[in-house]
């Protein structure tokens, strides 16, 4: 018997003072995967994964503040810090009625859902890692640069950075690293959409207060190592190996940190969804319900 998708709904709630877009798939429960996309990208991302997942749970993917649909105030009024953002995506969770749940999280979503962790370790029931740093094996020397105007924010540690906020850094993000045959499977329309939303007034400005606070994340690692040593979470990294901006040393980092982990290196880049969704899809269905299932014998 052929099971049928699961339809995916577009909703807008307000949290924490935002107005946030977000895609749920499923059945509402209290009981939840939360699916975190990374930047400069949306919840697009999780367009062929919702209606598959959402056969098996509830799933809820939204647009971070300052990117997709969600509002994004101008930086002159707004702290864009991950902190705070966890702040949001948590209020959004709780408006929702979801007290427990599964993350995901990749890119620029890896520190608001270890912000949220951290916080809530009683919240989180499993961790699927995509491309997401959270050590320093990760951090190679394209990350140099980035190092220097985190220590010191000058003008001329600015100029240094490469030049990703534009159209073409937004396409290379995508297809950066992947050779040919790979960087022919991801759809033109991705990139498209992120700069026409990244092009808006104050867009990048946006963008650029995100990687100015990544170093807080950076800082925190010592603190997310003791949250794995501690909690334990069942955790699942999925890794496109052609990735320039994080190293696929990273993997190794928490398969020694956390006993229940698993791991699955593909033939894609930063953005493995766009060309291994399918293949994720199965991943988290599995992931989904032995986590949950687990949750229910020890509860």
């Amino acid at each position: 018997m052929v099971r049928r998708a699961a339809k995916t709904r577009h909703r807008l709630r307000e949290a924490a003072g935002l107005r946030v877009r977000y895609r749920e798939a499923g059945v509402p429960s209290a009981t939840a995967v939360v699916l975190l996309h990374g930047a400069p990208s949306s919840s697009y991302s999780f367009r062929e994964v919702l209606p598959v997942l959402g056969q098996d749970a509830y799933v809820v993917a939204p647009d971070l503040p300052g990117f997709g649909l969600s509002e994004s105030p101008p930086v002159a009024d707004y702290d864009y810090t991950y902190e705070r953002l966890s702040l949001v995506i948590e209020a959004l969770l709780e408006g929702l009625g979801i007290e427990r749940y599964i993350l995901f999280v990749t890119d620029y979503s890896t520190p608001v859902g270890y912000f949220m962790a951290t916080r809530h370790p009683e919240r989180v029931l499993g961790l699927v890692v995509q491309n997401g740093n959270a050590h320093e094996a990760g951090l190679g020397p394209a990350w140099d640069s980035a190092r220097r105007y985190w220590a010191e924010p000058t003008a001329q540690n600015r100029d240094a950075l490469p030049d990703w906020l534009t159209f073409e850094g937004t396409k290379e993000t995508y297809l950066a690293g992947l050779p040919e045959d790979v960087a022919e499977l991801h759809a033109a329309e991705s990139w498209h959409l992120d700069w026409a939303r990244l092009a808006r007034p104050g867009g990048t400005d946006v963008y650029f207060e995100y990687f100015r606070d990544y170093g807080t994340h950076v800082a925190r690692f010592d603190e997310i190592s003791a949250y794995h040593a501690t909690h334990q979470p069942p955790c699942m990294v999925l890794w496109g190996r052609h990735d320039p901006a994080f190293d696929i040393a990273e993997v190794l980092a928490y398969h020694r940190e956390l006993d229940r982990f698993q791991a699955h290196i593909f033939d894609g880049g930063h953005f493995l969804l766009e060309t291994h969704a399918a293949e994720v899809a199965g991943l988290l269905v599995t992931f989904t319900r032995d986590v949950f299932d687990d949750a229910v014998r020890s509860s």
